[in-house]
């Protein structure tokens, strides 16, 4: 069942510079980025974005350094003004805020983690999780408990009275999201969250993301140059070029289907097989032959059926979600999967599975 939009982009633009609506005309009348920089002395941050971001799903917005990414989650809660377009939040148009519903947007309805982790450094760990009911104006004993529950939820139990500076890196963010989570509000904006941490801590940190947000439910934005984190977390990928969508939808399905040189380019190195699920290519039936090989889940990846079967290409499975049968996997499909596309090989000279 499709979940309810709870965020709604349309048309929004944004230009920097001393005149952005003049700026803006010269846009739409076919002005590039580079030339608008070039002619005109303004830059193009965003142009004609249109996204739906669904309640208790992640959007996942990625595009390398400069791709408008990170000014784009900052008109969510209105840190960056637009020149141009519309934000609804269940609704509500957000940019007819006054100052009142704005502060109230920012301190109960979205919360956001920073890259940096912006954690006070003379405060503790515990006043630092509390901060969002802090600054509500609740004492420390009256928040102590929800601070700790969070605190605890995400791995640092015992660590409360500790100044950040004593922990590592990832044990800094994990408190920069229960500050989030202590907020209780439905939208987390997480701007490059993971980006600063090492590898193995990124992917820590990645699982107990997935694992609270199947739990909690919450709506996240989530912002990444990195497109493994992309595809592992994103219910709905949006991929920015130059402040422009050049394709969003569901991650699976841009990976087997590219619509742009561009997105061939950034897709042409990824592990298929790694990423890729049984649900994007099974054939769906419940019409089954008696002689399969076994049971797959529709989430299982295809890194983990090759090891089962063997590397047989002989070998038909039943795929299962929650219990039922939902489909069948034949491995001549899996195989086919994993074949880059057409214009990635042409650009490498020669196929080589993933």
């Amino acid at each position: 069942m499709t979940r309810p939009v709870k965020l709604t982009i349309r048309n929004l633009c944004k230009i920097f510079g001393p005149d952005p609506q003049k700026a803006l005309t010269a846009v739409r009348e076919g002005v590039g980025k580079a030339e608008l920089l070039e002619q005109h002395n303004h830059v193009l941050g965003l142009q004609d974005i249109n996204v739906d971001m669904r309640e208790g799903e992640i959007t996942v917005i990625m595009g390398l350094s400069g791709s408008g990414k990170s000014t784009l989650i900052r008109h969510l809660n209105r840190l960056i003004e637009p020149t141009a377009g519309e934000i609804e939040l269940d609704g509500e148009n957000v940019l007819a805020y006054g100052e009142a519903a704005l502060r109230t947007l920012r301190r109960e309805r979205m919360s956001m983690v920073f890259q940096k982790f912006a954690l006070l450094p003379h405060r503790t760990v515990l006043e630092n999780a509390g901060m969002a009911l802090a600054v509500r104006g609740y004492s420390v004993r009256e928040f102590e408990a929800e601070a700790n529950k969070w605190l605890n939820r995400v791995g640092l139990e015992g660590n409360a009275q500790q100044y950040p500076h004593q922990l590592s890196g990832g044990m800094q963010q994990r408190v920069g999201i229960a500050r989030a989570l202590a907020s209780n509000s439905p939208i987390m904006l997480m701007d490059e969250a993971f980006s600063a941490l090492d590898p193995l801590i990124r992917s820590d940190m990645q699982d107990l993301l997935l694992e609270l947000q199947d739990e909690l439910q919450k709506t996240i934005v989530f912002i990444t140059h990195d497109l493994d984190e992309a595809l592992k977390l994103a219910d709905h990928l949006v991929i920015l070029k130059d402040g422009h969508i050049v394709q969003q939808g569901e991650p699976q399905k841009i990976l087997l289907e590219p619509n742009d040189p561009y997105i061939i380019d950034f897709i042409s190195d990824i592990n298929r097989a790694r990423v890729l699920r049984v649900r994007s290519i099974m054939t769906r039936t419940t019409d089954v032959p008696a002689d399969c090989a076994g049971d797959i889940a529709d989430t299982d990846n295809l890194e983990s059926v090759i090891a089962r079967s063997g590397g047989d290409t002989d070998h038909v499975y039943r795929v299962l979600r929650k219990g039922k049968i939902v489909g069948v996997l034949d491995m001549k499909d899996l195989v086919r999967a994993l074949v880059p596309t057409e214009a990635a090989t042409s650009r490498n000279g020669s196929v080589d599975a993933a």
